[in-house]
């Protein structure tokens, strides 16, 4: 008996030869031409007009070429952020950002999972648990929604939306190697960042398949006990086996790390905070992003005055520590680190991009 054939949720993450194979095309070149079509954010086969009429009137009652919807959007006139909810064929609800740095670069920060089950307590996310991974389409279609809305073309891509990309590892890789692709979308490797909260064996699998893109890690504090009770994965694997790990990923070819550290009032802002942060990062080539906590209801933090702020930095100038200081971008329309929230979830989304030049 002939194998039922598997249908994917959308066409997105296929090649041109497997479009050409999935929908039964007569001709070779019309997979090549639906997929050219999808690159450039077309998603109905109405509008792919290079194809017989009768051809599109049979795909677009075989299957959507998309499973996704935006159902929000928000945009912010100050920083130039996008934040878009995203509604996927289930009824779940994702949100993704489109975030606009000073030198006017463009970044997708998109989601990897539905909820997360980390239970980071300055993430409005952790508040829901996770209700399910996030299948390679449904994340490269977050991508493709944020295209449409963007006045440039998207350059750089961050894994730092809703949920724990390493958790979800196989599908994030996936589409990474999908936005990769030199015929489709074409984004360098090194201007893709997969942020976690400390997945030791996640970051072993991604340093054993050696796909050269960008590692930040959330610490938000280098002391065990503290971390224990802000980041609960500290408990399974802690700042010791982190390192282990860090070092192990650096040893074998990746580039720097970049250590997120929000800035959280009266608890990782005074000089031991510094000191044991500079102790942590010996023999680590890495940069700690430094980002005030942002308002978030029901969160039980405060963010540190300015002066907090100042006072910190001159504490790490004294321990050597290497930083940049971040302002969210997105904050006025809730879309900047610990903000993200729809009706259904609840989410968050690093804002991040370092200062480095791109290496392509």
């Amino acid at each position: 008996m002939e194998q039922e054939k598997k249908i994917p949720l959308s066409l997105y993450g296929l090649s041109a030869e497997d479009i050409n194979e999935l929908l039964e095309l007569p001709k070779a070149f019309y997979g090549r031409q639906i997929y050219a079509w999808l690159i450039k954010g077309v998603t109905s086969f109405d509008e792919m007009t290079n194809l017989p009429k009768y051809e599109r009137e049979r795909l677009q009652a075989l299957m959507p070429s998309i499973s996704s919807s935006t159902v929000t959007t928000s945009e912010a006139d100050e920083s130039g952020a996008t934040k878009m909810g995203i509604s996927l064929y289930d009824g779940s609800i994702v949100e993704c950002v489109l975030l606009v740095d000073k030198k006017g670069r463009h970044t997708a920060c998109l989601s990897s999972q539905v909820g997360c089950a980390m239970g980071c307590t300055f993430c409005r996310t952790g508040t829901m648990g996770l209700v399910r991974n996030i299948a390679a389409e449904e994340i490269i279609e977050q991508y493709v929604h944020l295209i449409r809305v963007s006045k440039q073309p998207i350059t750089h891509i961050v894994y730092m939306g809703m949920g724990e990309p390493l958790a979800n590892i196989a599908a994030v890789t996936r589409s990474i190697r999908f936005f990769h692709q030199e015929q489709g979308f074409n984004i360098s490797l090194r201007r893709i960042t997969i942020s976690t909260c400390g997945i030791v064996p996640g970051i072993l699998k991604l340093t054993e398949q050696k796909l050269p893109v960008k590692l930040a890690v959330s610490l938000v504090i280098a002391d065990n006990k503290i971390r224990d009770r802000i980041m609960p994965v500290n408990q399974k694997w802690d700042l010791n086996e982190l390192k282990r790990a860090l070092l192990h990923y650096q040893r074998l070819g990746g580039k720097r790390i970049t250590i997120e550290y929000c800035l959280l009032h009266n608890t990782n802002t005074d000089e031991e905070a510094a000191k044991k942060l500079a102790a942590y990062l010996k023999n680590l080539d890495a940069l700690v992003n430094l980002i005030p906590w942002n308002p978030a209801e029901d969160m039980p933090w405060e963010t540190p005055s300015d002066e907090e702020v100042d006072r910190f930095l001159h504490f790490l100038d004294r321990w050597n520590v290497k930083y940049t200081l971040r302002r969210s971008r997105g904050r006025e329309i809730n879309g900047a680190c610990g903000q993200l929230a729809v009706p259904l979830n609840k989410g968050m989304e690093y804002d991040f991009l370092d200062d480095e030049e791109d290496e392509d």
